[in-house]
């Protein structure tokens, strides 16, 4: 039994479709075998015929094209296992339903990453990102202050930020797809009710070359003039004093916050803590997890840390916060800014504004 596997619409679950009964159209037409509603789709799209014991497939005229694999059929292909199809933008992947086969596991996996590079290039061109939003929280009164934004997709197999920077890793794309993350938080944050600080991360790869997200930087100001934001920056990479003195100097013209992330996660730059503060630092959340179960000793070395946070007019963060008893033992521990599940989890716009 031979099956398409993908989604015939954004926001819908994977799905197997049979490839029965021959020939097997595709098209946008009711009457077609499987029927896509995408306009870039055509009526009669392109079918699957069983030929001499092989699937073969034929494109029949399509506007937008027929893809295998990656590349333009003009007039037919043979089918095998774990071929990706391209009907114009909508990707699917050729399955047989047989015994698991030893080798399956690792043919899909690749299958799969093979998929991800095809949807990437979607990603980037239709500025297909869907930017999650997850609430900042004021400790003292657990008053909303601000948002982080993450990069979702609804592409099929190219939904998580994992996935999404794997991809763009593999064609040296980091830095673009960040980009694209900040400018569809900035684009959807405007449509918050009152103004809000939207927390925007940034990629390692990008203060490699702080040139190009400097200018990326100056492009959202323009944009959207009057939206607070914060840049976000790993802990890990704030390595060169000088250029994060270059950096914070266009920050404060443009009127950025800055925010050191997963403080915590590795070595602790302390001295450029101090000669670079940002306005907020986020622990990471191996501090946190367990801290109102955790020894005094522990318990001690965090609030010390917090303290000489405090001292240097750095707001704290605690990140990951997922219960209501580690939400009042940060509190009692100095912190003064509490994110994570139990205050939400990322959601877009429209579930934000409901």
């Amino acid at each position: 039994m031979w099956l398409l596997s993908g989604q015939i619409r954004e926001r819908e679950p994977i799905r197997d479709i049979h490839i029965n009964p021959f020939p097997f159209r595709v098209g946008r037409r009711s009457d077609a075998s499987l029927t896509i509603s995408s306009p870039a789709v055509s009526n009669l799209h392109a079918e699957i015929v069983h030929q001499d014991g092989h699937l073969v497939l034929r494109d029949l005229g399509s506007t937008n094209g027929t893809f295998l694999n990656g590349r333009r059929i003009c007039d037919e292909a043979l089918l095998h296992e774990g071929d990706l199809i391209q009907f114009a933008n909508c990707v699917f992947r050729v399955k047989q339903q047989d015994p698991i086969d030893p080798t399956e596991t690792v043919q899909g996996e690749k299958c799969d990453r093979a998929l991800a590079l095809i949807q990437f290039d979607r990603l980037i061109n239709e500025r297909a990102i869907v930017p999650h939003f997850q609430p900042i929280v004021r400790s003292s009164d657990n008053v909303i202050v601000g948002y982080e934004v993450l990069g979702r997709s609804d592409l099929f197999n190219l939904k998580t930020p994992c996935v999404m920077f794997q991809a763009a890793q593999q064609l040296n794309l980091e830095s673009e797809l960040s980009r694209l993350c900040r400018w569809a938080g900035m684009e959807a944050g405007v449509r918050l009710s009152a103004p809000t600080n939207l927390f925007l991360n940034t990629h390692p790869s990008e203060l490699g070359d702080t040139e190009v997200l400097k200018i990326s930087l100056y492009q959202l100001r323009e944009a959207f003039p009057d939206l607070p934001a914060t840049l976000e920056i790993h802990e890990a990479s704030v390595t060169s004093s000088a250029v994060m003195q270059d950096l914070t100097m266009v920050l404060d013209e443009l009127d950025f916050g800055l925010a050191y992330d997963d403080f915590g996660s590795g070595q602790a730059r302390l001295v450029e803590l101090i000669e670079i503060p940002p306005h907020v630092l986020k622990f990471e959340r191996r501090l946190i997890a367990g801290l109102d179960r955790a020894s005094a000793q522990r318990r001690g070395m965090v609030a010390n840390l917090v303290e000489m946070v405090r001292q240097l007019g750095i707001l704290p963060l605690a990140e990951g916060m997922e219960t209501e008893s580690e939400a009042r033992t940060c509190i009692e521990l100095g912190f003064q800014l509490h994110q994570g599940f139990y205050y939400g989890h990322p959601a877009p716009i429209e579930k934000i504004l409901s």
